[in-house]
């Protein structure tokens, strides 16, 4: 089972939107050194809707190299057209990834019953496990938990992450899909309380920064421990909030550059974060011990 801290990358790169190799490498043992339980790579923070598919496999591949085996390796492989979808997620497989990150289908609008027939086709054309995820801000297509429930049954469908910030709805699909598959926070706000009823991980923008406290934080929550998850919380809190300013990755994307980790390269339509707002993710990267 993947549990605990997994940090969703960002994809360094140059002023000229080029992906930066070299900062890659620096992210990934970042990570491997801090604590990290496994890295999802090219899914939002990631940048995926702006990386070509070549760009994109070549990301995955070159931070399974990278990692090479000492963490799992979830890749995102997405997208609305489910033929895309499952060419994403058969490269994935042949590069090694430990599993694939599968968004719901994002602009189409799809039923509850395209959802389904959508996901059990990729499960069904690739043998890797696979991990749905649910962000209804993003996509404007909300999984219920209904039909996740028919997915669970569903053998390499191994997790969700959870993405709608609604802890009761989220403990309800923990319980309800118990023993089948594993539910991941996608929310860095209300991870900590998903966790404590049974979540088994944080898919996390904010362990971008703060590796140590993401991974300490997933640990102690999974674990049980309420007032050591509390502590932690409320000190990775101005993070959780703060780097949501601007649409993601934008704010954090400049943290790691303020942090000396990468240069400020973003792609388009995404842009750099503003400057009135410099000062706000400053002090919560002091707030929560990272500066």
């Amino acid at each position: 089972m993947i549990t605990g801290s997994l940090v969703a990358l960002v994809t360094p790169m140059h002023s000229d939107g080029s992906v930066h190799w070299e900062h890659l490498d620096k992210l990934v043992d970042f990570h491997l050194d801090n604590g990290t339980h496994g890295i999802v790579a090219v899914g939002t923070t990631g940048e995926s809707a702006t990386l070509d598919p070549e760009e994109h496999m070549r990301v995955v591949g070159h931070i399974i190299k990278r990692v090479n085996g000492r963490i799992p390796v979830i890749a995102g492989t997405g997208g609305n057209s489910t033929r895309e979808a499952i060419e994403l997620t058969e490269e994935a497989h042949k590069l090694g990834a430990d599993a694939c990150l599968l968004v719901v289908p994002y602009y189409n609008k799809p039923t509850q019953e395209g959802l389904y027939q959508h996901f059990k086709t990729i499960a069904e054309a690739v043998p890797v496990d696979q991990i749905l995820y649910n962000v209804p801000g993003r996509t404007a297509c909300d999984m219920l938990n209904e039909t996740v429930e028919r997915l669970a049954d569903i053998p390499n469908i191994i997790g969700i992450k959870d993405a709608t910030g609604n802890i009761p709805r989220g403990a309800e699909l923990v319980e309800a899909v118990k023993g089948r598959l594993v539910v991941y926070s996608g929310d860095d706000a209300t991870a900590a309380g998903l966790m404590l009823a049974g979540a088994k991980g944080n898919v996390s923008v904010t362990a971008n920064v703060a590796p140590k406290g993401m991974a300490a934080l997933c640990e102690a929550a999974i674990a049980g421990n309420e007032k050591e998850t509390e502590r932690l919380n409320e000190l990775l809190m101005p993070l959780n909030r703060k780097l949501f300013l601007e649409a993601n990755p934008i704010p954090v994307k400049w943290a790691l550059f303020h942090m000396g980790m990468i240069g400020e390269g973003i792609r388009l339509p995404l842009t750099p974060l503003s400057d009135r707002f410099h000062e706000e993710v400053e002090d919560a990267l002091k707030a929560s011990g990272v500066l």
